[in-house]
């Protein structure tokens, strides 16, 4: 007697029809596509055992189904682009999402090389300085009025030159006196200690930290003797050619505060009227 050769889910005898073995067991081909066959992405039918099933990420396409969102164009067999669960072939996801070159405004292909600074793109070979036309690459560039420069371009053109070391000012720079200085070119004349973001004064032309100032040129006080500033409105007494600071004018025997009132002297020292009454 024959042995029976039967579909694995209908009992449907399988002799002289098509059938499909899965795990070692034979479906036919009804019952496979019912149970076991993936639905097609775009049309929604199964892909049936008689048609190629193309896949990607976990979904399915009829060989035939399976063509850009956009232009309809097969993508059998070429590269293509996924976007919002969208297939696209690479001209349409690049004319629809792919950067333009702010030079020749024509679409950075996926996979090319691009340059981007502050939300613009460039082809790579787009990318070169305004003044001497070589490709920047990598290299270090300064913008300008909407242009870029390489370094070297940029400091013959544009940049102003310190007035101490006659070189090129590219960043940090200071003006004093409407004229422009590197911050680490603007220092005291006496210490020679940077002066940018420091209080300074000037002498003759000159620019002093407040110490050396001081130490050089301020008067010194008749009574602690320290150097009185005058920057700032600090406020001194000035008599018969000697100078106090305001709180070092006191009497000389009872440290009363002689600012406003009236006061006597004996030789170098000052008095209150009262300790100045026996004199």
């Amino acid at each position: 007697m024959t042995e029976r050769f039967d579909c694995h889910h209908c009992n449907e005898s399988l002799f002289g029809k098509k059938y499909v073995l899965r795990e070692e067991s034979p479906y036919c081909v009804v019952c496979f596509e019912t149970l076991f066959a993936n639905t097609c992405e775009e049309c929604g039918k199964p892909i049936g055992c008689d048609c190629k099933d193309l896949s990607y990420k976990d979904r399915h396409w009829h060989e035939a189904c399976f063509h850009c969102s956009q232009c309809r164009n097969s993508l059998v067999d070429k590269p293509f682009a996924a976007k919002e669960d969208q297939l696209l072939c690479t001209d349409c996801y690049s004319n629809e999402y792919s950067s333009k070159c702010q030079e020749c405004k024509k679409t950075i292909m996926p996979g090319t090389r691009k340059m981007e600074y502050k939300g613009s793109s460039w082809h790579e070979t787009c990318f070169i300085c305004h003044r001497c036309q070589q490709p920047i690459g990598t290299k270090s560039f300064i913008p300008k009025d909407n242009q870029n420069f390489c370094v070297p371009c940029y400091e013959k053109q544009h940049a102003m030159q310190c007035v101490q070391c006659k070189k090129p000012i590219t960043t940090g720079g200071v003006t004093y006196r409407e004229q422009p200085w590197h911050k680490e070119c603007f220092v005291c004349t006496a210490c020679r200690k940077q002066l940018s973001g420091q209080r300074f004064t000037a002498r003759d032309d000159f620019a002093y930290c407040l110490n050396c100032f001081c130490d050089l040129y301020a008067k010194k006080c008749a009574g602690c003797t320290n150097p009185i500033s005058g920057l700032g409105g600090t406020k001194y007494i000035s008599f018969e050619e000697r100078q106090w600071h305001n709180d070092c004018f006191n009497c000389k025997k009872c440290s009363l505060s002689l600012v406003g009132r009236g006061f006597l002297t004996e030789r170098d020292d000052i008095l209150c009227p009262d300790c100045g009454k026996d004199i």
